[in-house]
Parts: C-alpha cells; structure tokens; sequence
C-alpha cells in the first residue's frame, strides 16, 4: 500500500543531488586548471632548452 502524506525525502534529495553536481564541476574545473598549469610549465621549460641548445 503506498503511504498517505508528503512523500518522504524529496527534498533532501534534490538538494544532494545539486551539491554533489556543484562539487563535482569544481572538482573537473581545478583538474582542468591544474592541466593547463602543467602545460604551460613544461612548454616553458622546452622553449628554454631549444634556446640553449642553440646557442
């Protein structure tokens, strides 16, 4: 038989299931971040090597 009343937890669910999403694009957004910041170090660090070799 299916209860009588407000069904239980909606609420809280939706709420969760927002929160989990936010912090997980936060989580992409930073290992993103994090990539591009990588990159352009070792980009960096080749283009100076280059130079000195051929000097």
């Amino acid at each position: 038989m299916p209860k009588k009343g407000k069904e239980k937890n909606t609420v809280n669910k939706a709420k969760h299931a927002k929160l989990m999403a936010r912090k997980n694009d936060k989580i992409k957004k930073e290992k993103q971040l994090h990539k591009a910041r990588l990159k352009a170090i070792v980009k960096k660090a080749n283009e100076q090597k280059k130079s000195q070799a051929n000097t």
